[in-house]
Parts: structure tokens; C-alpha cells; sequence
């Protein structure tokens, strides 16, 4: 027996079953991004179609979108113009007669992140996604909290300097102020260009005043660093913990652990994850993905 993580990207449908704590296979189709609503939802259970639902318990899916997650609809999906409004959880339930758990991808990262990853032993923590935004999941007690609204942790909405911390603390720090892509300036940091370490450095700034924003309002034990900018992360790590160590309080510093997400298939891990949270079921906390 079996669970599935569902991710719907930007740009592919994959589905992933995970058995016995690790993922054992995965299934992936092209989005039809203009697609109409009935058309990408017949891509969806096609995919999901190609696993044997006899020996599936539940299923979790992950969506780059706005969720209620207690009714399962979702809202305005990136990259998706026709799902406006789609109740994803009752068509799934009807569909295939299992109980079907939807959240955003930020969320799902955190909660994989929980279950998959290096920070299983932590009760409280952030998963920060820094990519072309700035998303974050907040775990408390060992549950993903969403908020009232599936609005919790959206730390890079919140005003900073001149903007909002998203501008200054993702992917779009590099491509608005200096008209640079992140990975273009890792190419540059790698061979020792200075231009690229101190924009690296300015970054790391940023990113870790957003940092002790999140310690001040959830004051977790561990954040866990995930997104195409966190490759990067040797290159900001110094400057990140010169702005995280002004910090009010010095016993916070020493105790706070940034780590760094390290997980292959991380989105239907963390999908996958949504439904061992809702049931709170242990069996697969000792996973070796």
C-alpha cells in the first residue's frame, strides 16, 4: 500500500508513489497551459490513472495557487488562465474514492521537508522557498499550520525598505536591480568575480534581515532553505548571518539552524506529505529519500 504526491506545476503534471517511506516511481505529463478547465483536469487523472488505485491509501497534491485547503479548491493557478476556481478535492474523492488533500507548493515543501528531509526531529520550523519569489510553509508542534486563508507564512508580501521582502530577497533582487539572472551571477561567483560575490553578499543581507522578521513572528528552531536561489547559498551564507547575528536576542542566534533542502522530487514528496499530516500518521517519518 501506497500514498501519492501530486504536483502541478508551472509546466508538468507529476505524480509520484511513495511505499515504504521513499518514492518508487513517478509519472509525468506536459501542461496544456491554455487548455480548457475539463481538458488539464482529464490530464490530471489520466496521469494519476497509471497507478493501481487499489493499492493507494490517499493522495496529497501541491498547487502553485490560492487553496482552501478544508474544501480542497483552488484558486487562480499560476501558469493555468482557465483554473480559476477549481474543487480539485471533490472532483479527485468522486473520481477515485480516496481521501485527496490539496495545499500550495510552499506548503508542500515545508511539510516534505518534515517528513523527507534533514529536519525531521524539529517540532517548529520554516520551509523558505527563494526562487523567482519568496514562499514560505510553517510547521508548528510537527503540523503544517496554513492559516485561516492558506495565508500563513507569506513573509514576502510584508513591506521592506522601499518594496516588500520578495522583491529583495528572491530571484528578482538580481534581475531588477541588475538586470542579471541568479544563475548568470553563480556562473560569475564561481570563477571568482567580484561583481557577482558582492552582489551575493548584498543579498545575503537581505535575505537575512527577512530572516530575523520570521524569527520574531514564529520563532522557529530550524529554517530550511529550498528554491533555485538557495543554490547560491555558499556565496550569501556570510552575509545572511551578519544581518541574522543584530538579532535582538543573542540566545535566539545561537540556537536558530538554517539548513539547506537537499531533496530530488522535494514537490511530490511534499504533496505526498499532506496526507500523512492530516492523518497523523509516523510510519513514514523514517523515510531514506
Amino acid at each position: 500500500m501506497g500514498i501519492l504526491g501530486v504536483d502541478i506545476g508551472g509546466t508538468n503534471i507529476r505524480v509520484g508513489l511513495i511505499e515504504n517511506g521513499g518514492l518508487v516511481r513517478v509519472e509525468s505529463l506536459g501542461i496544456r497551459k491554455n487548455g480548457a478547465l475539463e481538458e488539464i483536469m482529464g490530464d490530471v487523472i489520466s496521469t494519476i490513472k497509471k497507478f493501481d488505485n487499489d493499492e493507494i491509501l490517499g493522495m496529497g497534491i501541491g498547487v502553485p495557487s490560492v487553496v482552501d485547503v478544508e474544501k480542497g479548491i483552488v484558486y487562480d493557478v499560476q501558469n493555468i488562465p482557465s483554473w480559476k476556481e477549481v474543487h480539485l478535492k471533490k472532483i479527485l474523492e468522486r473520481k477515485f474514492k480516496i481521501p485527496v488533500y490539496v495545499n500550495n507548493d510552499a506548503n508542500c515543501f515545508a511539510v516534505g521537508e518534515k517528513y523527507f528531509g534533514k529536519v525531521k526531529k524539529y517540532r517548529n520550523l520554516i520551509g523558505l522557498i527563494i526562487g523567482t519569489g519568496l514562499g514560505a510553509g510553517v510547521i508548528v508542534n510537527n503540523q503544517l499550520y496554513s492559516g485561516n486563508n492558506c495565508g500563513a507564512g507569506e513573509f514576502g508580501m510584508i513591506p521592506f525598505k522601499d518594496k516588500t521582502y520578495e522583491y529583495y530577497c528572491s530571484g528578482q533582487f538580481f534581475t531588477n536591480e541588475f538586470r542579471k539572472s541568479g544563475e548568470e551571477l553563480l556562473a560569475g561567483a564561481e570563477k571568482g568575480n567580484r561583481s557577482a560575490l558582492k552582489i551575493f553578499n548584498n543579498y545575503g543581507s537581505n535575505l537575512g534581515e527577512a530572516i530575523k522578521m520570521i524569527m520574531y513572528a514564529v520563532d522557529p528552531e530550524v529554517i530550511v532553505l529550498g528554491g533555485s536561489v538557495s543554490k547560491s547559498y555558499k556565496f550569501f551564507e556570510k552575509g545572511m548571518w551578519k544581518s541574522i547575528k543584530s538579532f535582538a536576542y543573542a540566545k535566539s542566534v545561537s540556537k536558530i539552524k538554517i539548513e539547506v533542502s537537499k531533496i530530488k522530487h522535494i514537490a511530490i514528496l511534499g504533496a505526498a506529505a499532506l496526507y500523512l499530516d492530516a492523518i497523523g500518521d509516523n510510519l513514514l517519518r523514517k523515510s531514506k529519500v
